[in-house]
């Protein structure tokens, strides 16, 4: 058994797409693959199957059934915030030891695991946690998920710094093409520079993950 946790620079910048797209990738090629999403926000029912946790689920060829977003993704609040946030309007509150009893379970298979954290690094979770906290707690190689805008360099070498400092193992920075003027190679070119010791791959954007199966592939060649 490999397990990854997936990372990102903040939120909606591709972390399921690039999840997904492995475990897609990992199938397809004949080997076991799954992916958990224990916490999300901003869920609703009636749109579930758009959800982060329903497509994961769709990548694995699964149903999307009730049981089935209980087993991969147990924490789901509606409110479209932090998890902190989110749980508290809802007058609840993430108890992170069983969030890392949650994880360490799934760590137990056979299958490639890739468990997708929740925006960014530093995102809270509760009064005392944050992502990063709950990275280090499971000691995962990391893939950092990095968009291409404006702004994505600081960004993504604050957050590759926050890991180092807690000697995490960064296992790959994809860098997924978002909508900006500034070309992708000159954003990776840039952050090279800098992050000298971290493998970096590119994502382009496409609508389907099959329109960068190489892309995905290259990918997991430098995770394995």
């Amino acid at each position: 058994m490999s397990a990854y946790f997936v990372t990102a620079t903040g939120t909606d910048i591709g972390k399921t797409f690039v999840t997904a797209g492995l475990v897609r990738h990992l199938r397809k090629e004949g080997r076991a693959a799954s992916a958990l999403k224990p916490l999300v926000t901003g869920f609703d029912v009636a749109t579930s199957a758009l959800s982060d946790p329903g497509l994961l689920l769709e990548a694995m060829d699964e149903k999307l059934t009730t049981e089935a977003f209980d087993r991969i993704s147990p924490w789901r609040f509606a409110a479209p915030l932090s998890p902190d946030m989110a749980a508290s309007r809802e007058d609840r509150v993430i108890d992170f030891d069983a969030l890392i009893a949650f994880c360490r379970e799934a760590m137990t298979t056979k299958d490639t695991l890739f468990i997708e954290g929740v925006g960014g690094a530093m995102v809270p979770l509760d009064t005392r946690h944050t992502v990063l906290d709950w990275i280090a707690a499971l000691d995962l190689p990391v893939i950092v998920v990095a968009g291409s805008y404006l702004g994505t360099i600081s960004h993504t070498l604050t957050a590759l710094d926050a890991l180092t400092r807690r000697k995490l193992n960064i296992a790959a920075l994809v860098i997924n093409d978002t909508p900006s003027d500034i070309p992708s190679a000159d954003t990776i070119a840039s952050i090279s520079r800098f992050a000298t010791d971290v493998p970096i791959a590119a994502i382009p954007r496409v609508k389907h993950w099959l329109d960068a199966r190489e892309q995905f592939a290259a990918l997991w060649k430098i995770l394995a």
